[in-house]
């Protein structure tokens, strides 16, 4: 078909061939080959070229339909092969979107825009279940967490302020240590199963400033619900402090002196080779340690 259509724009098998960088007898057969597939003249040859017959104009169209579908479906292949096209569908804990995920998607999406992203927000438990059942390609939640049949890598920490209604007799301090709120009824995030996530890490801060949290309200799994509980006086809790970018009423962050534990968001992934669009986002999320 390439060698059909050149001979119809040169009108000529000998400028054709200079063209196509070839000698003119293996394009002359190549020519025969494809009139006696056709099973009718394409040229008519006279002393001043080649001309196409009324068959010849039919394919030329035609031919230049196929050749321009066969370079697309060409250039399609190789850019879902490269990672440049494709699909990704990645799970997320809610407070992942307070600071992690924004940046992430901003960049992803800046060097691969033909990738259509599929964006699902649910509990930790719920995105290593979807990881396994290969629902989802990967998922961001906070550490600690381990699990031999996933890579897991973190990507950002943060660390740790407390949480006190506007009221709260510290609200107008800027930095408090943990300590300070020992007797305080305090609203502690949930434990997803073999999940601890922030739950461990929240608690063992408690511990390490001396004491085990008297709780009133444990089990939330979101954040923003946490915050909201602090806001209506039900306690102080300890969150991640991009926490605060949410800016709700009637709650005070205050930066914590003594507490070193930080809020580590992970990304997991199945073992084994990640198909390209999803090698693209680990390169681009965790340089280096994409390939196992």
């Amino acid at each position: 078909m390439r060698y059909f259509v050149t001979i119809a724009e040169e009108q000529s098998l000998t400028r054709a061939a200079a063209r196509l960088h070839m000698a003119q007898p293996p394009l002359s057969a190549q020519l025969r080959k494809l009139e006696s597939e056709v099973g009718t003249a394409l040229f008519h040859r006279t002393t001043r070229g080649a001309q196409l017959t009324e068959a010849g104009k039919v394919l030329l169209d035609e031919a230049r339909r196929i050749l321009h579908e066969v370079e697309q479906a060409t250039r399609m292949a190789r850019e879902v092969g490269s990672g440049l096209v494709g699909r990704l569908a990645l799970g997320f804990i809610p407070s992942a979107s307070n600071a992690v995920l924004p940046p992430i998607l901003r960049r992803f999406k800046a060097e691969y825009p033909d990738v259509t992203l599929h964006l699902q927000e649910m509990r930790p438990d719920e995105i290593v279940e979807r990881l396994h059942d290969r629902r989802i390609d990967a998922g961001l939640f906070y550490l600690p967490f381990e699990d031999p049949t996933l890579h897991v890598r973190p990507v950002a920490e943060e660390s740790l302020v407390l949480a006190v209604p506007s009221t709260h007799p510290l609200a107008d301090r800027r930095r408090v240590e943990l300590s300070d709120v020992v007797t305080e009824p305090f609203i502690l995030p949930a434990r997803h199963g073999s999940m601890p996530g922030l739950y461990a890490i929240v608690v063992e801060a408690c511990e390490r400033a001396g004491f085990t949290p008297h709780v009133v309200q444990r089990d939330v799994w979101l954040i923003q619900t946490i915050v909201g509980l602090v806001a209506g006086g039900m306690g102080v809790s300890v969150v991640p402090a991009s926490v605060r970018r949410l800016q709700r009423p009637g709650v005070a962050f205050l930066a914590l002196d003594d507490v070193t534990e930080q809020a580590q968001t992970a990304i997991a992934w199945r073992s084994g080779t990640p198909h390209p669009v999803l090698r693209s986002f680990l390169d681009l999320v965790v340089p280096g340690e994409a390939r196992p």
